[in-house]
């Protein structure tokens, strides 16, 4: 159970609440799910937040194996069962193997398939674990994916940290039926 009141029902709702439940309907999402329902305290916030994920999710020249795989990276960072939960899934759907979601999840980079994942493995762990990204795999990312590519992988990942920490923070529930990804890990 989350520590805070998780807002999904359209009649528990304010007009400035429900305005933008719709909108989050509407978009690409399709349904209500995941740290919006704690946004949705504050509108505004909510409205800011939706559109800012929408942009980075949906509207990237990242594919969406690459986009995947930089949110299981992050979640793997957080160690967020709710963000890992729900995007593997999402990573299968894109094309990522069972081997390279394994990997990601185990830390086995060497198991990572295919050049392109590889690379953006590396940023987003390094990124991850030492709060920088070294002069060598940096070049390589920009050589790879470009200038906006590499600007947009930087801002998926700080995007799904903010995710990843209202998740962690408000203790948002995995099914009680589901595997933990991070058994480790209370929440």
């Amino acid at each position: 159970m989350s520590r805070i009141k998780l807002l999904n029902a359209p009649e528990d709702l304010s007009p400035e609440q429900r305005a933008v439940f719709d909108a989050i309907v509407a978009g690409p999402r399709g349904k209500l799910q995941g740290p919006l329902m704690a946004a949705l305290h504050n509108p505004d916030l909510a409205d800011r937040w939706q559109k800012l994920g929408a942009a980075l999710r949906y509207e990237t020249s990242l594919s969406r194996q690459i986009s995947e795989l930089v949110i299981l990276v992050t979640a793997k960072a957080w160690a967020c069962q709710l963000e890992w939960y729900l995007h593997e899934d999402f990573a299968r759907s894109a094309g990522l193997s069972k081997r390279t979601i394994d990997a990601i999840k185990s830390d086995e980079r060497h198991e990572i398939e295919g050049i392109d994942l590889l690379e953006a493995y590396d940023f987003c762990a390094e990124l991850m674990k030492t709060k920088r990204v070294s002069p060598d795999v940096y070049a390589r990312v920009l050589q790879r994916f470009g200038t906006i590519g590499v600007v947009e992988m930087t801002a998926l990942a700080g995007y799904y940290t903010m995710v990843a920490m209202t998740l962690n923070a408000h203790e948002f529930p995995i099914p009680p039926d589901a595997v933990r990804p991070f058994p480790e890990y209370e929440t």
